[in-house]
């Protein structure tokens, strides 16, 4: 089974997410160079961040889209998880050094220069990412994939960094009052270390196999349908996320004059009908048991 999920368009947009990567860092070094500004500095950190995070991501993704097969039965989707908690963590280590730089710039004398030609820079490459962090959201949401996803909200923190600092540069042009700088800085430090946390978060939940309300109602209320479609009753319904996948079970009850051939034909029926029309990828296991047992069989596993 392809684990792509879209396959070439996830692909194309990480690539594109690489390559203006590494333009940004560029664009970003020199405004920082031409400026010695604090809050610029933030900007070209988080785009340093940006760059490796982005490598570990395609990496991540093309890893991902692997068939399941030898050693890795279920496919290798789960790196999703490692993938965004990866980015996370270099997120929030991108926020500690622009305090640092910030409070050390700041015990300097705050040396700027330069300030509008750096502003200008920063700004049009803050407008860029925005965009294209705005592109990487819609694509992967759109193909379910949560590390194009992970990717996107990152470039998007990049586009707020770019933003930030261009007003903090705006502040000290239009005030004359240096400090404006570090504490835009400082505040830019902050807000991206909330984002990197909750990205590691994300990744925490998906790798403790964290099942959605949201998501589960919307399978409940559709086996639910299923089931009383078909005349049976069903328990232990149960979900998890790789990432990219729905892997969900539940055990179907009939009755017991009911032959394996029929009983099976139904449960096949409803695993198809759920993933085909659940509306994200989705792989449905069913267990078959008896009504008339039911309760016994379950009252002695559980006594066990």
């Amino acid at each position: 089974m392809d684990h792509s999920h879209g396959g070439a368009a996830p692909a194309l947009a990480m690539r594109l997410s690489l390559t203006i990567g590494v333009l940004m860092l560029a664009g970003k070094g020199v405004a920082w160079h031409l400026t010695n500004s604090s809050s610029i500095f933030s900007d070209a950190i988080e785009s340093v961040v940006h760059v490796a995070a982005v490598g570990f991501a395609a990496f991540a993704l093309r890893l991902s889209r692997r068939p399941a097969g030898g050693r890795y039965h279920y496919g290798l989707d789960r790196i999703a998880f490692f993938s965004a908690g990866f980015e996370g963590a270099l997120i929030a280590a991108a926020a500690v050094s622009i305090l640092v730089t910030a409070a050390y710039q700041w015990r300097q004398g705050l040396p700027l220069q330069r300030l509008t030609l750096g502003a200008g820079i920063t700004l049009g490459l803050g407008l860029i990412n925005g965009a294209l962090g705005w592109h990487l959201i819609r694509t992967g949401r759109k193909h379910h994939s949560l590390i194009l996803e992970a990717n996107g909200k990152h470039v998007l923190t990049d586009c707020i960094t770019s933003v930030a600092a261009f007003a903090g540069v705006a502040l000290v042009i239009a005030t004359g009052w240096k400090p404006f700088d570090p504490i835009v800085a400082v505040l830019v430090a902050l807000q991206i270390l909330w984002s990197g946390a909750q990205l590691v978060w994300r990744s925490a939940q998906g790798l403790l196999d964290y099942a959605d309300p949201e998501i589960e109602s919307r399978l409940r209320e559709a086996l639910d349908g299923l089931a009383k479609e078909h005349g049976i009753h069903y328990h232990g319904l149960r979900l998890r996320t790789t990432g990219g996948r729905l892997l969900a079970e539940a055990h179907l009850i009939f009755p017991y004059a009911t032959s394996l051939g029929s009983a099976h034909h139904t449960a096949t029926l409803i695993e198809e009908a759920l993933e085909n029309g659940f509306g994200q990828p989705l792989e449905m296991l069913t267990h078959l048991e008896a009504a008339e047992d039911h309760d016994e069989r379950h009252t002695r596993e559980h006594g066990r």
